[in-house]
């Protein structure tokens, strides 16, 4: 989801909630701590010079269980950084405290709840770094033997 989408969806809402993947929700008294663009400049594994860029949003929660962000607030907090940062319209990553480690999500909306969807790795040259393709799988059940013109397994010819 883009920056301008959030603030489109947000518009339409009188609360916003946010649903991890697992379906639970952010606790509603989460925090909005940060704004901003997050410029990733690399090289993968065959040799290609690539830069992502996205607009990085952190959730936070404290214990100040009565506090509430509104719609219309976020819209303000992202103006403001759009303003004040030059954020271009990029896609959003959503950083969330877990258990032991920050969480990176993206984003989506189901129209009710914005949804933090789980990011994976993945090999961006898998053409040069020699990962071999992906093998046919078979399950169990359908497996059918080659059929050979030569021997059978119990026709005495071996």
């Amino acid at each position: 989801m883009k920056l301008s989408e959030i603030k489109n969806k947000l518009k339409s809402l009188s609360t916003i909630a946010f649903q991890l993947p697992n379906g639970d929700l952010v606790p509603n008294h989460f925090h909005v701590t940060e704004v901003g663009q997050v410029t990733k400049h690399f090289i993968d594994c065959g040799g290609t010079v690539r830069q992502e860029e996205v607009a990085n949003f952190q959730l936070w929660e404290a214990n100040d269980y009565d506090h509430r962000l509104h719609p219309e607030k976020l819209v303000h907090i992202i103006e403001l950084s759009e303003k004040v940062l030059g954020l271009p319209d990029l896609e959003i990553e959503v950083e969330y405290q877990m258990k032991d480690t920050i969480g990176k999500f993206s984003l989506d909306f189901d129209g009710t709840h914005f949804q933090l969807r789980s990011k994976m790795t993945d090999c961006l040259a898998k053409d040069n770094c020699g990962i071999p393709p992906e093998k046919m799988k078979v399950k169990i059940g359908e497996w059918k033997q080659k059929e050979t013109a030569c021997c059978a397994p119990d026709s005495g010819c071996c």
